[in-house]
């Protein structure tokens, strides 16, 4: 724990871990104000947010999907991250959340996807179970842009009549996996996709139309 503490994070003899960069300015206010966003975003799927919490942003990381891990993960929030995520993420993530970082994707609360990395299958991601839908996972993926890409029409709670979000950067073939997510509601996925300071939010109920 000592040498966690220090920046270390159990580097191996003679190799010194990247300086670890502070959290959010305010730790307890930040955290609220961008939980209680990303509690919005998922109120107003494809609604595009701000997160304007000043926070540390280790490389390989975007400023928004930082703030949402500070926010969202803990010691009872397993996440999973690609293989090739830099380890100062990983120390960064240790250290101020304390959550554990798991190897199988399958048993993350968030499975988080900074930008260039494959990303996991939704099928292959915790599903929940007809008594505990609530234990799938969340997906926190880092896309190019939010409102560049090809446009695809959005139904369903927390939409009035529809609402249409173009991201640019979303894997090949997502929105089959997307509907095939929909169908098994109330298991399955819900999305937060980050660019830059910005959000917007998929939940498992909502529909999607290319």
């Amino acid at each position: 724990m000592a040498a966690q503490a220090a920046g270390y994070d159990n580097a191996p003899a003679g190799r010194q871990a990247p300086m670890l960069l502070p959290g959010f300015d305010d730790a307890v206010q930040s955290a609220q104000r961008t939980f209680r966003a990303a509690l919005d975003a998922m109120s107003h799927p494809g609604t595009i947010g701000e997160l304007a919490e000043p926070c540390g942003v280790p490389p390989g990381l975007s400023p928004a999907l930082s703030a949402l891990l500070l926010a969202l993960a803990d010691s009872d929030t397993p996440v999973w991250l690609p293989p090739q995520t830099p380890e100062g993420v990983r120390a960064f993530l240790r250290f101020h959340c304390g959550c554990p970082l798991v190897a199988e994707v399958g048993q993350a609360t968030f499975v988080a996807v900074p930008a260039g990395h494959a990303v996991p299958d939704l099928a292959a991601c915790a599903q929940g179970d007809p008594a505990y839908p609530d234990r799938s996972a969340t997906l926190l993926l880092e896309v190019e842009s939010l409102c560049d890409g090809p446009a695809v029409t959005l139904r369903g709670p927390g939409i009035e009549r529809q609402a249409t979000l173009a991201v640019q950067g979303l894997p090949g073939g997502f929105w089959t996996q997307w509907q095939a997510n929909h169908a098994r509601f109330p298991l399955g996925v819900d999305v937060l996709l980050t660019s830059a300071s910005r959000l917007c939010a998929l939940p498992r109920t909502t529909q999607a139309e290319a």
